[in-house]
């Protein structure tokens, strides 16, 4: 299983990406994690890598709601609120799902991801590998 998001964080973080490159690939990550559980649902130890993948999602959105409280954080104030919201709606989402799983209440989750990593990068249609 993949490793938890602020590894990941740091992890890409060596490969010199900008900030928003960053973001873009931990969403992307993120999001790809919770598609493998969602293309395998039936698999025998879904119960393990469902927890695993929401709880890497969760994890990933408190990190970007701490670092939008952080006082040297550059954003517009609308921006911080919009970031705030939605990031209360991810976790909203989670916790629907750990309460009743099934495979098309991840849809949302991923397509959050995949659409903040493209706008992070710039690129207008996202994909589902997260790249042009």
């Amino acid at each position: 299983m993949a490793k938890n998001p602020l590894d990941s964080y740091r992890d890409v973080q060596k490969e010199s990406l900008s900030g928003r490159e960053l973001e873009a690939s931990v969403l992307n990550k993120a999001a790809t994690i919770l598609a493998e559980v969602q293309q395998n649902w039936h698999a025998p130890d879904l119960t393990a890598r469902l927890d695993f993948a929401l709880r890497f999602n969760q994890q990933l959105w408190t990190l970007f709601q701490a670092e939008i409280m952080e006082e040297s954080n550059p954003l517009p104030m609308e921006v911080k609120q919009n970031i705030l919201a939605l990031a209360n709606f991810v976790d909203t989402r989670t916790y629907k799902v750990m309460a009743d799983p099934s495979p098309e209440k991840l849809d949302m989750l991923i397509r959050i991801n995949h659409n903040i990593a493209a706008g992070l990068v710039g690129n207008t249609e996202p994909t589902q590998s997260g790249q042009k």
